[in-house]
C-alpha cells in the first residue's frame, strides 16, 4: 500500500514528502554554491566546509526546484546552487511551510526552519537580468536539529 504524502489545510492539499535534488557548497559567502553530491551536517552548526555554516539562525539554506523553475521560465539558465542554497528539493513547497516546522533528510539528519525568505541588500546578477530573484521569498532557512551525512536522491520529509 502507497502511503499518502498530503494533508489537507484549507481543502488544498500540501506534499509532505519529496526529495533532495542537489547538495551545494561553496567556501566562501555571497557566491553561488555548486553541487557536491553529498555532504556532513553537523548540529547547531550547518554544512562541514561550507561558508555559511555557523551556530546562527540560519546554518542550512534550501530552495525548491519549482521555485528556480519561475526564473527560468524568464529565459534565465539557472540550477541547483545558482541562488546559493544548500540544499535544492523537488516536491514540497518549502516556502508556504512555517517556522518551528521539521524536515528529516537522509538517515539521520534533522532540521529545522527558522527563517523563510531574506533581506536582499545587493540584488543578484539574477535580479538585474529579470527583475526578479525567488531566494529572498521562497528561500527557507534551517538549523541543523540532528547532523549526519546527506547525498542527492535522499528523501526529505515534514516531520508531523
Amino acid at each position: 500500500m502507497q502511503q499518502d504524502n498530503r494533508i489537507p489545510q484549507d481543502n488544498v492539499p500540501i506534499i509532505r514528502a519529496g526529495k533532495v535534488l542537489s547538495v551545494n557548497t561553496s567556501t566562501g559567502k555571497g557566491q553561488k554554491k555548486h553541487p557536491s553530491g553529498r555532504c556532513l551536517l553537523r548540529e547547531d552548526f550547518g554544512i562541514e566546509g561550507d561558508g555559511h555554516a555557523g551556530t546562527d539562525f540560519r546554518q542550512v539554506s534550501l530552495l525548491a526546484q519549482e521555485s528556480i523553475e519561475k526564473i527560468k521560465a524568464k529565459g534565465i539558465d539557472v540550477g541547483p546552487g545558482d541562488f546559493a542554497e544548500n540544499i535544492t528539493t523537488q516536491g514540497i513547497v518549502l516556502h508556504e511551510l512555517s517556522i518551528g516546522t521539521r524536515l528529516r533528510a537522509g538517515r539521520s539528519v534533522l532540521l529545522e526552519i527558522t527563517r523563510i525568505g531574506k533581506v536582499c541588500h545587493d540584488r543578484c546578477a539574477i535580479f538585474h537580468a529579470v527583475g526578479d530573484c525567488v531566494m529572498p521569498r521562497e528561500g527557507v532557512f534551517a538549523r541543523v536539529v540532528a547532523g549526519g551525512e546527506l547525498r542527492e536522491g535522499d528523501v526529505i520529509e515534514v516531520v508531523p
